[in-house]
């Protein structure tokens, strides 16, 4: 084997945990989808269907954005599902935690846990949108760096999604045909943006940096998308 072939060899380009976590991530969230869409439809559909964002496209922008910042392996294939302890599959079950540990690994696992909501109390009652954000930010007080990068790229997809919808006129805080409200106001939406700003900001890790400014660049887009709605 010659010394180029070497040199290729050990770059480790293949990761077979990111490529698990994209099955695992792909097959749990297959026909989920996301709230609301502000793209055109990529092709013609029937008229009678509906052309939604499926939920894969959200978690795989989330492990490129930690990818590109040069996150580990392990909290890419954790960005990657990010939402399956949290969000049931199409036939309504749930993922548990010592079943995500079995697949992917302790360590990946415990970083889902980390930015996983609890949408339910202990009796199963939904909890109210303010309750699941006062308990996240609570839990992101207490994760790793790596875990608060996963946070910020997930909120930086979600809200570059908001701010792309507001832009093209689509109204995101009310109920609509084929589309979901945010479930709270721009006034909370902004709170919640900011505390996961803040929070991250006592982590010293450069690696978080061009994400969180990211996220600030468009929190201000969205300050400025919303005053034009009043």
């Amino acid at each position: 084997m010659s010394a180029r072939t070497d040199a290729y060899s050990s770059r480790q380009v293949f990761s077979s945990l990111i490529e698990h976590a994209i099955e695992v991530s792909a097959q749990w969230h297959d026909r989920t989808y996301r709230k609301g869409r502000w793209r055109n439809p990529a092709f013609v559909v029937p008229t009678d269907e509906h052309l939604a964002v499926p939920v894969v496209a959200h978690v795989t922008a989330v492990a490129f954005t930690l990818q590109r910042a040069g996150w580990t392996d392990e909290a890419v294939a954790a960005g990657l599902l990010h939402d399956v302890l949290e969000d049931r599959n199409f036939w309504g079950d749930h993922m548990s935690f010592e079943n995500l540990q079995a697949l992917m690994g302790t360590r990946v696992a415990e970083l889902v846990v980390h930015v996983s909501e609890r949408k339910y109390d202990d009796v199963g009652n939904r909890l109210g949108w303010r309750e699941r954000k006062d308990d996240y930010v609570k839990g992101l007080r207490e994760a790793p760096a790596e875990a608060i990068a996963i946070s910020l790229a997930d909120k930086l997809h979600n809200l570059w999604s908001i701010n792309e919808s507001l832009d093209r006129g689509v109204d995101v805080f009310e109920d609509g045909k084929n589309r979901k409200g945010l479930g709270a106001g721009p006034a909370e939406q902004e709170w919640f943006f900011e505390e996961v700003i803040r929070i991250s900001q006592q982590h010293e890790d450069s690696r978080l940096n061009p994400i969180r400014q990211s996220l600030e660049d468009e929190l201000q887009r969205f300050r400025r998308l919303v005053a034009l709605l009043r």
